[in-house]
């Protein structure tokens, strides 16, 4: 005879001295799929508006601190994938009726970010771009929250993206105030 082992996740609650009730968890790989494949084409997207990004970003005066255009998409790369991580993180602790609130912030940040790309270096507004960027930042501050409250891990795996955000805003205002004519 075979045996076949089979890890099912389980809690198990003591709701009297003599009674216990048994929860199975079910691993919600539904919605962590459509939150990496939402993340996946937040980065897509991005992708799409940044593709001659490179060359007017060259093209820009730009502050004596502002990093070459090579940077952009491995640190992009990473940050996306700790992004995903992290919301998968969040769903796999809560489920989604419980992570609902902290999953909605993460989806305004996704759209947030993804927009950002069009406004700089599609459209070149940026006044727009500065202003949205801003916005970007309260809203993945407000995720880092609110995914740290669930699982301090995903809190932490949002930190490097709050900072880089952080320094995409000084980058933003400063590339803005250098090129009027252009941005």
């Amino acid at each position: 005879m075979k045996w076949i082992e089979i890890e099912i996740p389980i809690e198990i609650h003591m709701t009297t001295p003599t009674a216990m009730t048994i929860a199975i968890r079910r691993p919600h790989w539904g919605i962590s799929t459509l939150l990496v494949a939402g993340t996946l084409l937040t980065a897509t997207i991005g992708a799409l508006a940044s593709i001659d990004a490179a060359q007017f970003y060259g093209s820009l005066v730009q502050p004596s601190w502002a990093p070459p255009a090579s940077v952009f998409g491995p640190v992009w790369t990473l940050l996306y994938l700790m992004m995903a991580w992290a919301a998968v993180l969040v769903v796999r602790a809560q489920g989604w009726p419980g992570a609902r609130p902290a999953l909605m912030l993460y989806a305004t940040q996704l759209l947030l970010n993804a927009l950002w790309t069009w406004l700089f270096f599609r459209w070149h507004l940026g006044a727009a771009a500065m202003i949205e960027v801003l916005a970007l930042w309260v809203a993945v501050a407000l995720t880092l929250r609110s995914f740290g409250q669930v699982r301090p891990l995903a809190g932490w795996l949002l930190a490097p993206y709050l900072a880089w955000v952080s320094f995409a805003s000084a980058l933003t205002l400063a590339m803005w105030r250098l090129n009027p004519g252009v941005l």
